[in-house]
């Protein structure tokens, strides 16, 4: 039984199995006593990865190529996508998804959005509504400190909650999906946060953004809004524990105080690491940012 097994390991040799997620209960020392090395770690790493691969290729393997069935053409895989597959295979095979589905009344915000004024010219002011979720998401961060963490080593039971509010943001490029952060959004106003957005964006789409600005994120939103569609089931960007994904506003009408009433809804799907968020904490979670993003919202949205 390997609970029972005495591990002769040194202070260094653990660490650095640690760091390779490696199980050094499972491994076979090779020195005396069964005395484990850095050698023997190495050893169980390479052999479980290539056992790892061997299975993957004979999984995925085709008893006929694409070709025996007519014609065809092989293209390069956009560079961008190329590197984030790995990423996003790391990512949901690691992190056990679920995605919460629900819906936002920001019949209110909209309004407020479409009035909007520069106080200097009078000119009408264009402000995306991912300013506004944004803001609304750094402020639930704040009181579901548990969404802005990360899981480092499941084994050691620990997590890493962040002091800092990074949003990421998923842009669409010609080159692929990029998710660039906007930094410290709990410090700075909806202009402001509607002028980063759009600066980064512009960056992703040129390829001039800085590679670090991939990294060192509290959660991410990704929407469709611009394109369509209502829910959907987004992949968490490790290593942060949830993701929210927003679709695109429609009318509905709600039957509210004995009477049905147009409103606009906005639909959002969380997807969460299960391994330390739950259901409840999740539904939670989605009825504080219908509440940020609803009635009041300019209150709680510092403009």
């Amino acid at each position: 039984m390997l609970e029972n097994k005495k591990i002769f390991a040194t202070p260094k040799v653990r660490k650095f199995a640690r760091e390779l997620g490696a199980n050094i209960a499972e491994i076979e020392g090779s020195e005396r006593l069964g005395r484990i090395t850095e050698e023997d770690v190495k050893n169980f790493v390479n052999k479980n990865l290539n056992k790892s691969q061997t299975k993957e290729d004979i999984k995925f393997k085709s008893e006929f190529n694409h070709s025996d069935f007519g014609d065809i053409e092989i293209a390069e895989m956009p560079r961008v996508k190329r590197l984030a597959a790995p990423h996003l295979s790391n990512s949901w095979n690691t992190i056990p998804h679920v995605t919460h589905h629900d819906e936002a009344d920001i019949t209110e915000l909209e309004d407020f959005r479409s009035k909007l004024t520069d106080p200097v010219s009078g000119d009408k002011m264009k402000i995306t509504p991912l300013a506004f979720i944004a803001k609304a998401l750094t402020n639930n961060l704040k009181k579901f400190p548990t969404f802005n963490s990360s899981i480092d080593n499941i084994s050691e039971g620990k997590i890493t909650l962040k002091k800092y509010f990074h949003i990421g943001i998923a842009v669409d490029t010609a080159h692929g999906l990029m998710v660039p952060k906007i930094r410290n959004v709990d410090q700075k106003k909806i202009k402001e946060i509607a002028e980063e957005l759009k600066n980064v964006s512009e960056l992703s789409r040129n390829l001039k953004i800085n590679k670090k600005e991939f990294f060192g994120g509290s959660i991410t939103i990704t929407s469709l809004g611009g394109i369509g569609g209502t829910y959907f089931t987004p992949i968490i960007n490790y290593p942060e524990v949830a993701i929210l994904g927003v679709g695109r506003s429609y009318k509905k009408q709600i039957f509210i105080k004995d009477k049905f009433l147009v409103r606009t809804v906005l639909p959002i799907s969380l997807s969460y690491d299960h391994r330390i968020i739950d259901g409840a904490e999740a539904a939670k979670f989605c009825n504080s940012l219908k509440e940020n993003l609803g009635k009041n919202f300019a209150y709680n949205l510092a403009f």
